[in-house]
Formats: structure tokens, sequence, C-alpha cells
């Protein structure tokens, strides 16, 4: 027996050392069960890594508010700017307008100053835009019989030249006619007096306010109305005559001096003359703005009694002779 083995063991041949083994575990049970194999590692996992705990899951990130910073080789605002403004010159300018644009241009400018002629002339400074529903009516009343007066002269003329067709002695009936038409015209000139139905309007002007022009467009209004005849104070009212204002403020009829109060004497009928004194805006408010006082009566005889002398014209002559 070789030596070294004392105890009768065959010596096993020196080679490699082999590496350790780690001692085997014991099993679990007693003696008699079987070995249970541990379980084997899940593939591509360590047992190291399936034991260790897995971390906390974070949240995602916010997005950032800042805007991103332009790329550098991106234009700049001012460039593209400008060049949508020579854009916008190039195809404005020249104008490039074919023949119809033309002409629609040219109805639509016909077209605006129609409607700016039309809101020029309906402005707010008309003197009826704020009248009462009577006053209108008045108004509308008055241009009726305006227009009834002219057509009752017409239909006069025309009965005096049928008169002169018809009549067997046409000398004596011209004569006649002649004899009427002189006494209508010596009432119009202020040669022979008048009298007949019409109004006194008295003018009373403690503040002296009331000056020529304003008598004037009373004259005037009066006549509108269809007055036949007129007399202020002591002067007779004819075609040719004129108001002035004197060097002390006095008022002056053709050259005579006339005092407060101004006294009006018409003929002509009293349902027309009244109304028209009194419109929205008309002599009476304007008189009244003046401080001045202004009473219309009706009559059924008025009389105008101021005359004046008849005057030869110079040059004119009848083109009967």
């Amino acid at each position: 027996m070789p030596e070294g083995a004392p105890d009768g063991t065959p010596e096993r041949p020196a080679g490699p050392a082999s590496p350790q083994q780690p001692p085997a575990a014991a099993p679990a049970g007693g003696p008699g069960e079987p070995e249970t194999a541990p379980p084997a590692p899940e593939s591509g996992r360590s047992t190291e890594a399936s034991s260790a705990p897995l971390p906390d899951a974070e949240p995602a990130p916010e997005p950032d508010p800042t805007p991103p910073v332009p790329h550098e080789h991106a234009p700049a605002p001012s460039t593209a700017v400008s060049t949508g403004r020579q854009r916008l010159k190039a195809g404005l300018w020249p104008p490039r307008a074919s023949r119809a644009q033309l002409i629609v241009a040219l109805l639509l400018f016909v077209l605006g100053l129609g409607l700016a002629i039309q809101v020029s002339s309906t402005s707010d400074t008309s003197a009826l835009r704020g009248a009462r529903q009577e006053d209108l009516v008045r108004i509308l009343d008055e241009l009726d019989n305006r227009t009834q007066r002219l057509e009752d002269e017409k239909q006069r003329l025309e009965d005096q030249r049928r008169e002169l067709e018809n009549s067997s002695n046409q000398a004596e009936e011209a004569r006649k006619q002649t004899e009427q038409k002189a006494a209508q015209l010596g009432v119009l000139a202020g040669t022979v007096a008048a009298r007949g139905p019409g109004i006194t309007l008295t003018i009373t002007d403690p503040k002296g306010g009331v000056e020529s022009d304003m008598l004037l467009d009373t004259l005037q209004e009066l006549r509108a109305a269809g007055a036949e005849a007129i007399q202020i104070n002591d002067v007779r009212v004819v075609a040719d005559t004129y108001f002035t204002q004197g060097a002390d403020g006095a008022v002056e009829i053709d050259g005579h001096k006339v005092d407060r109060p101004y006294r009006f004497k018409v003929i002509g009928n009293p349902q027309d003359l009244e109304p028209a004194l009194n419109i929205p805006g008309g002599v009476v408010q304007t008189l009244e703005k003046e401080q001045a006082t202004v009473d219309v009566t009706r009559s059924q005889k008025i009389v105008v009694d101021a005359l004046r002398p008849p005057e030869q014209p110079d040059y004119a002559q009848s083109s009967s002779r």
C-alpha cells in the first residue's frame, strides 16, 4: 500500500486543481424526502435583478411654454412684411381696370351724389319738419285755395273772351270789359279806393325790434295768401312799394315815415289770410321773437282809402294805338 494512505483508500493521482464547488444546501426535508430543485431563473433576467425592488414611476415632463428659438436660417419677420407690402403695391399700382369696372364705378359715384343731394334737401333745417298735423293740414288747405283762385281767374278770362266772340255788338262789349279792367287795375295801382272782406293786422312793437325787412316779409306773405288791396297806416301799398330803415331807426315806406304801431288793412279772403300768418316759422312767430305783439281781426268790411296819384309813364305807351 502506498504511503500516505493509511486507511486503505487508493490515492488519486495528482492533477490540476478543480474549482472549489460551493457546498450543496441541505435539503429542507428530513432524511428520505426527495430533493427539490431550485426554480430556474427566467430567460434573459438574472435572479438578483428579479429580487430587486422596482423604482417609483416618475411623472411625464410638462411642455416648455417658451416658444422655440427660430432657426438661424429662417427669414426675419421684417423681411416678410416688406415682401408682402411690395406684393400689395405691385398689385394695386399701376391700376388695371377694365371698361366694365369703370362703368360700375361711375354709376356708383352718380348714385352716391344723388343720395347726398337728397339728404341735404331733407335736412333738419326745414321749418315744416317739426310742424304739427293740424298746421300741415292748414298749409295744404292754403295751397289748395291758391290753386282755386288761379283756376277762377283763368275761367273768368275765358268767359270774357267768349263774350267778345259771341256778342253782336263787339265794340260795346269791349268797352264794358275795358271799364271793368280799368277799375281792377286802379285798385291794384292804388288810384281808387277799395272795400271788401279781409283782416286788420296790428303789430305793437314797444321795444323797437321790428325792422323794415320784417314788415316786407309780412307783406309778401299776405300777397301770397291772396291779398288784393293793402294799406299800412296811411300808405297805400302797390306793386313797386319799397321799405327802408331811416337814420333814426324808424321804418319808411315809399319814402314816408311810418310810426308804431303798424296797422295793416288787407282786403282778401279772411279764411286764407289769417292762417297764412300763423304757420310754423311764419310771420307771427318771427315778430314774437322780437317781443312784438301781433293781433289779427277778421272783418267782412275793410275799407282801403289811402290813394296814390296816377303816374304817367315816360317811355311806355299802349300798343293798341
